[in-house]
């Protein structure tokens, strides 16, 4: 006989346990969902920067992560220079930037298409004629995983895009920002970088193209850039960071399986729970930019606003200063 205190019998503990048991399961779940999706959300930048009296160029701004970035630089008192390809989206971009900002007077929308050297030279003439400082500079436009195309030199789209586009318009601004010194460079690049390998007998993958391996070189050679970069550019005062973002939901991956429709229907709760949305996206690019602790710190890799380590081929050197003289020769920069 079970134990009694009143009227209750303690063996009787049982039917009242078992309906519980599912009502647990499911709270650890709801739990686990919660913990997994904070720490898929990454980081946050938590600096208070303000940011009166400074200039900041983003390409891809139209969009995505780009925009986010815009935003926040804005309401932080920037001067914010949208470089875009798609005007319209662009345009767009300008108003909600403007709006958000409250300053329209502050924000200036480009035309910039990485694809075409000829853009990339027109666009930074404009910005140098009418912006006397360049005191932030963020490489954020790009493609991925897309099929084999050429850019309007000649060059594979993501190569070309990717990093030959940047490299150039990081040059031809170079002079402005290093006399708007302190100033830094931003290299939007990818975890992605990892599975990539320099192949420099064929870079522009015409004897064969995997769009993975394509988009996986061009990420390293943000990285190689940002080290190059960054050596080349001690003591002027000016730092460079490349930077992972994290898996994000934006126009990116329009090339890609995650952007069909099956895929989304079939696969949205695991969307939802490991990716990020845009502004979460945004968050390492605005640390890179704004973080008071990254002063005097330059050619460095970050995600979730904190500095990561690269893959082993990210660190060579040798590459680094090989693709910086190919790159000069490919868009036609004297040396």
């Amino acid at each position: 006989m079970g134990s009694k205190f009143g009227s209750w019998n303690f063996t009787d503990t049982e039917y009242i346990t078992e309906p519980l048991i599912p009502l647990c399961i499911v709270g650890a779940g709801v739990v686990a969902v919660v913990l997994i999706k904070r720490y898929t959300s990454g980081g946050v930048c938590r600096s208070t920067a303000r940011l009166e009296g400074k200039t900041v160029v983003i390409t891809g701004a139209n969009t995505g992560i780009g925009k986010e970035t815009a935003i926040d630089l804005a309401k932080r008192g920037a001067r914010v220079i949208l470089a875009c390809r798609d005007m319209e989206k662009g345009s767009q971009a300008l108003k909600e930037v403007c709006d958000a900002s409250g300053s329209p007077h502050n924000v200036a929308l480009y035309h910039l298409d990485l694809a075409s050297l000829k853009s990339v030279r027109k666009c930074a003439d404009e910005i140098l004629k009418s912006e006397d400082k360049i005191n932030i500079l963020i490489n954020n436009a790009g493609v991925m995983m897309c099929p084999y195309t050429k850019t309007e030199d000649g060059f594979e789209m993501q190569f070309g895009t990717n990093h030959l586009g940047h490299f150039l318009f990081t040059h031809l601004l170079l002079d402005r920002i290093k006399t708007s010194a302190p100033s830094r460079i931003v290299n939007v690049s990818s975890v992605a970088h990892s599975f990539g390998k320099m192949n420099f007998e064929d870079l522009m993958s015409e004897k064969k193209y995997n769009s993975i391996t394509a988009y996986g070189q061009s990420k390293l050679a943000n990285i190689l850039f940002t080290r190059e970069l960054a050596r080349k550019l001690e003591g002027t005062g000016v730092t460079v960071y490349a930077l992972h973002p994290g898996a994000v939901k934006t126009e990116l991956a329009r090339h890609t399986v995650f952007d069909s429709q099956i895929f989304k229907f079939l696969f949205f709760p695991l969307i939802w729970l490991l990716w990020k949305n845009s502004w979460q996206g945004a968050q390492t690019s605005i640390y890179c930019a704004v973080a008071e602790e990254l002063e005097g710190i330059s050619g460095k890799y970050y995600s979730d606003c904190a500095e990561k380590k690269t893959s082993r081929l990210a660190q060579n050197d040798d590459d680094a200063r090989k693709l910086w003289e190919i790159s000069e020769k490919l868009v036609g920069m004297k040396s």
